[in-house]
């Protein structure tokens, strides 16, 4: 591929010349000309590739208006010599790559000439070549098609990692030398569009939002900057879950304790659980600090975007400052601390032999009582046995018992849930999206989309409801009864109480004018366990004390066991609730203002963008099969842009939330540690 010869400035050590063997026609030659400076790099790198160098661009000469360039060298990537500045502290040592090679080409554009027109042709070079198989590996033969930058960002947004990016490109080449460039330059081009977005973060968040409340007013948003007009935190909600607090807001998970973005602001997802016992997202929120101050501020934005007031439970981890927010926005409200984070930390709070010993008898004491004086004394015992009485922790979780011990919250709706666990699950749900390197519009878009998935679900067992009846173990009126009404995972549920209400026994335990009192016992893993149903007599209603029906919404096999004593074909309607049912969104949902909510925007809307996608993809494909029909496209769509931003009405406020929008845009937060964050 090259030959030795004499030079005077491309002598090598050894004292040889390498010239490459390249066909003429390939080869540059001195008074060729070119229309551009672009066709002189293509010819150049082409010659390139094929003798065995890279190239770079060199020194320009511009005219004198500095309009145009009239002058350009092209040299080979191994031009100019390694300086050892001793002064400059280098944080790493990089090899030596350049060793004054003199090859090069200058192409030159003469007064009133259109064409550059190459002036100088160095062909030798002092080094030898690289060998074919490495070509790949010089950067003036790699480039990143714009087809695989389009494909590079759609693996991003559903978070493929960029090695496997790399991985997905070789096996469409056929090989890594095919691909066409490096694993360094999927880094550096995503480092190049980070950049470009430095800055104008919240901007573009902003302007999002404005955009989804042009389709649907009813998307509520809030953004607030702190003294130095910063972003500081946002609150957000979209008309599908405003719309779905109205069904499902009785009960609601709140956590904070999971970190999506570059600015470690605090993310914190409003969960809900709706008649399918799905987790369903009510609302969202970016705080850049975890104050009673911040709680509040979100707690009182939630307030004004969700139609019918506060919930009446709200379950959260245990944080002093996210209580005291609760206690003062929703006073009204139950608050239950997350059963599994309190018992969590017995094995750490607790001295190691005690734990080992007394934790089986506690967890009995806490989870296998049904009224309140049955667990003090349970623990009462527990704790003077294992000599802890004045064990500081372990006071202060009895003193707040009444807001984690089930034999103390049972009696409130919570939907079944005594934990956050749907908050942690969500979190593992929300991570196959979402990374702690995204910015935060980038986390908002893949948010959005989390979302889109999880509605999905929700439709798909809409969709099995309508279309499927389920088939009844039992083959009584009552589960008939149910399996028309309830959605077919409470169906389930109902149907399990059932069939383990015949293994239940009724024994009658007092009976007077106003009530009667059933002892109804039940044989589970080798225990006899008891549980009190009261049947009241003037308002025809039977309670447990097991308060499964208080506690979940379905009745329990306890109550179930006296229906079949009595002979009760049907559930009466007073043991059935809505929100497990069927038809739970059946209705309307109004805002504090009267406006309905509605979780799609104009059909008339949707008709159009229907219309027009399509007719817009059929014009793409078209415009695709010839390289001047993509130009042709291109350029009319450049025109038609700018004539659409001129009809494009843009009046706009100086607040941003509500039904408004800003011209003056706050700037990127900075970055801050969270408090429930992962090192």
């Amino acid at each position: 591929m090259s030959r030795g010869s004499e030079s005077d400035d491309s002598v090598t050590a050894n004292g040889r010349v390498y010239i490459p063997e390249v066909r003429n026609e390939e080869t540059p030659a001195v008074g060729m000309k070119f229309d551009s400076l672009d066709l002189v790099y293509n010819f150049y790198n082409r010659y390139a590739f094929l003798a065995g160098f890279g190239i770079r661009l060199h020194s320009s000469f511009w005219g004198k208006n500095k309009k145009e360039i009239l002058r350009k060298e092209f040299v080979c990537c191994k031009q100019g010599a390694y300086r050892n500045d001793e002064t400059r502290e280098r944080k790493r040592q990089r090899g030596i790559s350049r060793c004054n090679c003199k090859a090069k080409i200058v192409v030159v554009k003469t007064h009133g000439s259109k064409k550059y027109t190459i002036s100088l042709f160095a062909e030798g070079h002092n080094h030898k070549m690289t060998p074919s198989g490495r070509m790949h590996l010089l950067r003036s033969h790699r480039r990143i098609s714009d087809s695989t930058k389009v494909l590079t960002k759609q693996l991003g947004s559903v978070n493929i990692p960029i090695n496997q990016k790399v991985s997905i490109f070789e096996v469409q080449s056929g090989g890594m030398d095919k691909i066409g460039f490096i694993k360094k330059d999927i880094y550096n081009l995503e480092c190049s569009v980070n950049g470009k977005l430095r800055n104008h973060d919240v901007e573009l968040v902003t302007e999002y939002f404005m955009a989804e409340q042009k389709k649907n007013e009813a998307f509520y948003f809030k953004i607030e900057g702190d003294g130095d007009n910063k972003f500081s935190r946002c609150f957000w909600a979209d008309a599908t879950s405003r719309q779905a607090y109205g069904f499902y807001g009785d009960v609601v998970v709140f956590d904070t304790t999971f970190n999506t973005n570059r600015y470690d602001l605090t993310f914190a997802p409003v969960l809900g659980v709706n008649n399918h016992g799905q987790t369903i997202v009510l609302a969202c929120a970016f705080l850049s600090k975890e104050t009673t101050e911040s709680f509040i501020w979100m707690f009182e934005e939630f307030k004004k975007a969700m139609p019918g007031g506060e919930p009446k439970m709200i379950i959260t981890y245990q944080d002093a400052a996210m209580s005291r927010a609760i206690s003062i926005a929703f006073p009204t409200t139950f608050h239950r601390l997350c059963i599994w984070h309190i018992t969590s930390k017995f094995s750490i709070k607790l001295p190691h032999s005690a734990y080992k010993e007394y934790w089986g008898e506690l967890q009995k004491a806490i989870w296998d009582t049904d009224n309140k004086d049955e667990f003090d004394a349970k623990w009462n015992i527990v704790v003077t046995k294992a000599g802890l009485t004045d064990h500081p922790w372990l006071s202060s979780m009895f003193d707040l018992r009444e807001s984690w011990v089930p034999a103390y919250a049972r009696h409130f709706f919570a939907a079944g849930m005594s934990s956050s666990q749907r908050a942690e699950c969500s979190h593992g749900f929300f991570k196959q999206y979402i990374s702690r390197r995204n910015s935060l519009m980038d986390s908002i878009i893949r948010f959005e989309r989390a979302l889109s998935h999880q509605r999905q679900k929700e439709l798909v067992a809409d969709h099995v409801d309508a279309f499927e009846v389920a088939q009844c173990i039992l083959p009584m009126p009552m589960n008939k009864q149910m399996a028309t009404l309830y959605t077919r995972t409470m169906f389930q549920k109902f149907e399990q109480e059932l069939i383990q209400s015949t293994a239940c026994f009724l024994e009658l335990k007092t009976e007077d004018a106003s009530k009667v009192v059933f002892n109804v016992s039940e044989r589970k893993n080798w225990e006899t366990r008891v549980a009190e149903v009261v049947y009241v007599k003037d308002s025809d209603h039977a309670l447990c004390s097991c308060k499964r029906f208080e506690f979940v919404g379905i009745i329990c096999k306890h109550i179930l066991a006296l229906f079949r004593r009595d002979q009760i074909e049907y559930m009466p309607d007073k043991y059935i609730l809505k929100r497990w049912k069927k038809t739970a969104k059946s209705g309307l949902v109004s805002d504090a203002n009267g406006n309905e909510i509605k979780d799609f925007a104009d059909p008339g809307l949707l008709i159009k963008r229907s219309t027009m996608s399509r007719l817009a993809s059929d014009v793409v494909e078209d415009a695709l099969m010839c390289e001047e029909g993509c130009e042709l496209l291109s350029e009319t769509l450049k025109s038609l842009r700018v004539k659409l931003k001129l009809l494009k009405d843009g009046p706009s406020n100086n607040e941003v939330g509500g039904s408004s929008s800003q011209t003056q845009y706050m700037k990127d937060p900075k970055r801050v540690r969270c408090n429930g964050g992962s090192k």
